[in-house]
C-alpha cells in the first residue's frame, strides 16, 4: 500500500529544491497570493516549531509574533505556490517539536544560534 502511495506522489507532486532546515531555525517563506486576477508574492518570517510527515507530503509549522499576538501557519513543503524559502538563522534546540516555545516570554523566548 505504501509503495502505491509513494508511486502516485512521485508522479503527480513535483519536487522542489529548498534549503535544509530544522526546528528552531528562523526562516522566511515567499509564497503567491491570488486576489482575483492579480498575483502577488507575500512572505512569512518566523521560527520553525515542528516538521511533520515524511517524503513529499511533509509539512512544517512556522510561528511569528505579530505585535503581542503569536501567529502560526502550516505549510506543505511541496505547495505549488511557494516560490522560495530562505534560512535566516540556524537555531540550537534539543527537541524536534518546540511547542513549549509558545509559553515563553522575554529573554527566555530567545533561541541560541549555531
Amino acid at each position: 500500500m505504501e509503495d502505491l502511495i509513494s508511486k502516485i506522489q512521485n508522479k503527480f507532486i513535483e519536487k522542489k529544491d529548498f534549503p535544509i532546515f530544522k526546528s528552531g531555525d528562523t526562516i522566511t517563506v515567499f509564497y503567491e497570493i491570488r486576489e482575483g486576477e492579480k498575483v502577488r508574492i507575500q512572505f512569512f518570517k518566523g521560527v520553525v516549531i515542528q516538521i511533520k510527515g515524511h517524503g513529499l507530503s511533509k509539512t512544517f509549522t512556522i510561528r511569528k509574533m505579530s505585535g503581542t499576538i503569536g501567529v502560526e501557519r502550516v505549510f506543505p513543503l511541496n505547495l505549488p505556490t511557494i516560490q522560495k524559502i530562505e534560512v535566516n538563522k540556524k537555531g540550537k534546540v534539543r527537541r524536534s517539536r518546540i511547542f513549549y516555545f509558545k509559553d515563553l516570554r522575554g529573554k527566555r523566548a530567545k533561541i541560541k544560534e549555531l
